[in-house]
């Protein structure tokens, strides 16, 4: 079913041929969540469904080389024990 979007990222309108049926399309208006609507679309294709964002939009906008929130595996915790469960952090009086 050909599927138009416009993407939420950057206002281009494109046109996706994806793989849903009509009944398929009904179960998600209707309020059916979109992973169990579509169960057959890809990850990138829910998203185009649903924001018109393609993959190579996403990946423009989150390249896999950036850095997360958590710092990379070299880096020190800067000395966060309370995630490690380390030391007394209650008064027990």
């Amino acid at each position: 079913m050909k599927i138009t979007r416009t993407s939420a990222a950057s206002g281009i309108t494109r046109t996706l041929d994806l793989d849903i049926t009509p009944q398929q399309l009904l179960d998600y208006e209707k309020g059916m969540k979109i992973q169990y609507a579509f169960p057959n679309l890809t990850t990138s294709e829910r998203e185009f469904f649903m924001t018109g964002i393609t993959e190579e939009e996403w990946n423009a906008m989150f390249p896999e080389d950036e850095e997360d929130d958590y710092g990379s595996p070299d880096e020190p915790d800067h000395g966060n024990s309370f995630l490690k469960n380390e030391g007394n952090y209650f008064d027990e009086n």
